[in-house]
């Protein structure tokens, strides 16, 4: 049996765990241990439910407490090589990540913990951006957040998921006409930024397969997005697709507050 949650989704912090419950696996660090731990609680976990922590970049809503989780937790932490660099040098990660950093091989599965994990990296204007494939207790599971455009590598990997996480940031009229400068726009919008709704809602037409059972959107904007917004484009695509109601679990992650604990 795995579970999923969100813990935080979106620009304030993003930490997702996957696990079985015995252990499992974070993916990012943008919560503090102590929220982190009543959350865990909160859903019958632990801190010992999970062994190590994947990191998709280096933003800080990502890895703001990546450094206390490596000095007070000692989980390993894995990441792709040329974050793993970038990592050894920020200013909030750079005293405690030596220890703690393992390196995955590019193109292939790597054996973490109880699950196979397999790193692909995606547009977005950090350092080294990725998505994960996990392989974990017969499941297959995709998450790709912060994500400027869909990629080839990115819509054959979820092809192959039975849950799929995946960003769906802006409604492009509510950007467009709302209080951002140009500058920030342009950033969003072209290619190394977000994943808008429709974007997404594409993605989806792309990468959907009979055996899809869950999607997840991610990251959605406070200031360019609501739930309904994001839901109701993610719907349209499944239902253009000729998808029957209720095949395909579709659900929007809060950005401040954890989700409820998912069965998968």
């Amino acid at each position: 049996m795995v579970k999923f949650m969100s813990l935080s989704s979106g620009s304030c912090g993003n930490c997702y765990y996957l696990g079985t419950g015995d252990d499992g696996l974070l993916i990012d660090a943008g919560v503090s241990i102590r929220r982190l731990r009543k959350s865990l609680e909160e859903n019958g976990l632990s801190l010992d439910s999970f062994s190590a922590v994947l990191v998709t970049h280096d933003h800080l809503d990502h890895i703001r407490h990546l450094g206390p989780f490596c000095k007070r937790l000692h989980k390993l932490v894995y990441t792709a090589p040329a974050l793993r660099v970038a990592l050894m040098r920020h200013t909030f990660t750079s005293m405690w990540f030596s220890g703690c950093s393992r390196v995955l091989e590019e193109g292939v599965w790597n054996d973490v913990g109880l699950a196979s994990v397999r790193y692909f990296e995606v547009p977005h204007d950090a350092t080294q951006t990725v998505g994960y494939a996990i392989s974990m207790s017969g499941h297959k599971f995709v998450i790709m957040t912060d994500i400027g455009r869909m990629t080839d590598e990115a819509v054959s990997l979820a092809s192959q998921a039975d849950t799929v996480v995946v960003e769906s940031n802006y409604d492009i009229g509510m950007l467009m006409a709302g209080p951002y400068t140009y500058e920030l726009k342009m950033r969003i919008v072209q290619g190394n930024g977000h994943l808008s709704n429709d974007e997404c809602a594409s993605a989806i037409r792309r990468f959907w397969h009979p055996g899809l059972r869950n999607i997840f959107l991610c990251h959605l904007s406070e200031n360019n997005n609501t739930p309904d917004m994001a839901f109701a484009s993610a719907s349209d695509a499944l239902a253009s697709l000729g998808v029957e109601k209720g095949t395909v679990a579709l659900r929007c992650l809060p950005r401040r507050t954890p989700s409820p604990l998912f069965i998968l």
